[in-house]
């Protein structure tokens, strides 16, 4: 490598080196800020963590612990690097310690939706190997990963040969079982039938083995044509193997439920008191509603306690909801043989009591609760918070004297590309996001801003565009559509460092720019619910961060 270049890492990795040339015609950022606060007012008492402990787009966790230590991943879709994982000491202060998809041999994600990719992953361990089952949704299918560290690096796929998704592994004593969702042994009854498979796994050989036997059709009672039976795991204690897994689809109706058996492969009986989790019963009108609750995975502590980590959402408003699906975590109750998260009707708190652990210290940069956060961009490498969209083959930005540069990149909502994209998840429904930059577009329609993107047709851009001649400030938007609506613009003066905020509230969002000690509004109280899932559909969170596109 030349001695002028530079490496940059999308996931606190090395990953590609470009040269360190001039910034002529690049955009150029000199920090990232932001500022989060929870819509919801939680008094904490002595004893209690808050809900939910990873705040923002970080749905479908999977838990496991080894020793004294307890390892988190999310699922990340078509985001890459993708499948954060988290460390912990005491299920409540999480650190990111990295991606376990963090280089482009790994996964193609090109062309792929922002919600197609990776779907819920399930980690585990033995014999001193960290294992990550998970599908790729529209590009590869079934997969594992292996990892000595879990904080990487992780291999390569291992591609499995069998159809679905949400895999996990059950290991007892020296063999691994793969369960998961898959298409029922009949055709199916009615939209979203599916059913629970398991499967031996050569873990040595890395491939299945045996038959593979059904052991849950459709849900808890078929005749209630129950949907999206998913994200299934299976634990043993006292003698019985239990499978929880969710059920009633993503949205309102999501719950988890449980079934037990006293052989492996079955059969598999429903708990009479399920779900042992859900929010559907409750008045949606409620002050600050949690819904949407559901894919579970349980952990034991040390002391025998067991607890859950599931996800769930914070609406501010009729079911929208723009930060996506966030992790929460309480305990599990056992009563006459059966688990139970929270009998029915109850609503899931914001503060509880701890886990019987030792208190760690606050993390760094804190993932739960009001905090705020600068990146100025002068470590060698992005922090694994950072994420783009789809797999990027050739680089897009570099760092460069306490500077992010973006380069050329696909358009924002072109699939066949990868967008010069790098952003933050948005972690609060109050928040904001403001960022200093430097940019003079040199042909009509070249641009440079924040961007905040839901999905491929979904997402607002505001920044520097010139537009007929002119750079402007402007403010351009899409609403599930294939081209930008230009929402509001104003002249601006460009060679100067230009600061650009967006303050958000619940779904709307205001838009600020500074050139100098000029400080300036372009519009207040925008409607900028379009950028909630229920409204953009798919399955991700709102992220927020530099983006430019050069004709």
């Amino acid at each position: 490598m030349n001695a002028g270049a530079l490496l940059i890492g999308l996931s606190g990795l090395a990953l590609l080196a470009v040269p360190s040339v001039g910034v002529a015609g690049n955009a150029r950022y000199e920090d990232f800020r932001y500022d989060g606060r929870s819509m919801e007012t939680v008094q904490l008492k002595a004893g209690q963590f808050r809900n939910p402990i990873l705040s923002g787009y970080y749905p479908d966790p999977s838990i496991t612990r080894v020793g004294d230590d307890f390892y988190l991943v999310n699922s990340s879709f078509s985001h890459f690097p993708g499948l954060p994982v988290f460390h912990s000491r005491d299920l409540v202060s999480w650190v990111q310690i990295g991606n376990a998809i963090d280089r482009p041999s790994q996964l193609n994600l090109g062309g792929r939706a922002v919600s197609d990719g990776a779907f819920a992953p399930d980690i585990s361990w033995h014999n001193g190997l960290f294992y990550i089952v998970n599908t790729c949704v529209r590009c590869g299918e079934n997969f594992v990963i292996t990892a000595s560290n879990p904080a990487g690096p992780w291999s390569d796929p291992i591609w499995l040969p069998f159809e679905g998704i949400d895999p996990s592994i059950y290991w007892e004593g020296d063999r691994a079982f793969i369960v998961n969702n898959r298409a029922p042994a009949e055709p199916p009854r009615y939209d979203g039938h599916r059913a629970i498979w398991i499967q031996e796994f050569d873990w040595r050989a890395g491939k299945m083995v045996g038959e593979s036997t059904q052991i849950v059709n459709g849900g808890v009672d078929i005749r209630r044509k129950p949907i999206w039976i998913e994200g299934p795991h299976i634990f043993k204690k006292d003698g019985y193997y239990y499978l929880i897994a969710a059920e009633g689809g993503t949205s309102d109706n999501h719950s988890e439920v449980v079934f037990r058996s006293a052989s492996l492969r079955g059969p598999y009986l429903p708990y009479a008191g399920n779900p042992i989790l859900t929010q559907r019963d409750l008045d949606p009108a409620r002050p600050d509603p949690v819904a949407a609750a559901g894919h579970a995975k349980f952990v034991q502590l040390p002391n025998g306690d067991w607890w859950a980590t599931f996800l769930a959402t914070r609406p501010y408003r009729a079911g929208l909801f723009n930060v996506g699906r966030e992790t929460f975590l309480l305990p599990v109750s056992w009563r006459d043989g059966w688990p139970q998260i929270l009998p029915q009707r109850t609503a899931i708190p914001f503060a509880a009591a701890r886990p019987a652990l030792p208190v760690q210290s606050p993390p760094p940069l804190p993932t739960s609760g009001d905090f705020s956060y600068i990146d100025n961009f002068e470590e060698g490498r992005l922090g694994p918070q950072w994420i783009g969209i789809r797999t990027p083959l050739t680089p897009f930005y570099r760092l460069d004297g306490g500077a992010l540069v973006l380069s050329h990149g696909a358009a924002l909502g072109d699939r066949t590309g990868v967008p010069a994209f790098i952003g933050r998840r948005q972690q609060h429904h109050i928040a904001t996001i403001s960022t200093t930059m430097r940019f003079t577009p040199d042909r009509d329609g070249e641009r440079a801003g924040l961007a905040a993107v839901q999905s491929d047709d979904s997402f607002l851009f505001f920044g520097i565009v010139r537009i007929d001649g002119k750079a402007m400030i402007a403010l351009c938007a899409r609403d599930k559509a294939q081209a930008d609506r230009l929402v509001a613009a104003a002249p601006v003066r460009v060679g100067k460092p230009v600061t650009l905020t967006i303050r958000v509230s619940g779904g709307r969002m205001g838009f600020d720019y500074a050139v100098g000690k000029e400080r300036h509004n372009l519009l207040q109280n925008f409607d900028a619910s379009f950028l909630s899932t229920t409204r953009a559909g798919g399955f991700v969170g709102t992220v927020i961060g530099p983006y430019a596109a050069m004709s």
